[in-house]
């Protein structure tokens, strides 16, 4: 299985991107890394919030976890 590494920017408040790379600091690790093990820890969490067409729909989650 090939991994897609098309790029996206992305902005960040400053606070918010002082975090990021201070736990990746803390890490060792890219930011992308950091911002790509958020997402996946936090996903379970959005995925409850009520989207704007009606209520939180479950998603499965994506193979490859």
């Amino acid at each position: 299985m090939s991994t897609d590494k098309r790029k996206q920017s992305l902005y960040f408040p400053e606070l918010m991107l002082k975090d990021i790379q201070r736990e990746a600091d803390r890490l060792d690790r890219s930011l992308s890394w950091i911002v790509q093990r958020c997402i996946k820890s936090g996903l379970p969490e959005l995925r409850k919030l009520p989207s704007t067409d009606g209520p939180a729909v479950p998603t499965p989650e994506p193979e490859g976890n």
